[in-house]
């Protein structure tokens, strides 16, 4: 018997205060931890003027810029044929390449350690502007594994 898809409806992302952007809104959205937004908000809000600061940007580009270097292209996938399990290279969907960014910039910001989470997000930040730091790393990695397994794109096409 077919199963049968069903299609969610993606909310629409209110912009954020201060800088009107939705981005910003999703990226508060992600840091914010049991519910305290108010928090998350001013923790991004100093992460972002310290990083436009040092950048001489704005604030929003700086998260625009390091969103699209951390983007990822290509992502391995496990894929099971026959009796075995092939990792198989897929293109990201536009919504996926920013939620993977979003989620790589914070988890590289929460680990690194030794600073308040500002500063260490407004460091990643500028890293990530300047292709370089831990989330522009886990992309890297992540295409060096997609090519690494490209003999196997064909499975992809199931």
């Amino acid at each position: 018997m077919a199963r049968k898809t069903r299609v969610t409806k993606n909310r629409e992302i209110l912009p954020d205060r201060r800088f009107g952007s939705a981005l910003v809104s999703r990226f508060i959205r992600k840091i914010m931890w049991e519910g305290k937004k108010h928090l998350a908000e001013d923790l991004v809000y100093r992460a972002l003027e310290i990083a436009g600061e040092k950048s001489k940007k704005k604030p929003e580009e700086t998260l625009e810029l390091a969103i699209k270097n951390v983007a990822p292209m290509i992502m391995i996938r496990s894929r099971r044929v026959g009796g075995a399990n092939y990792q198989v290279p897929v293109p990201v969907s536009s919504e996926k390449k920013l939620q993977l960014a979003t989620m790589w910039l914070i988890s590289a910001a929460r680990d690194r350690k030794g600073q308040s989470f500002d500063k260490s997000l407004a460091a990643e930040i500028l890293a990530a502007m300047n292709e370089e730091g831990a989330a522009f790393k886990k992309k890297e990695d992540t295409h060096r594994m997609a090519e690494a397994n490209k003999a196997f794109a064909h499975f992809a096409r199931f």
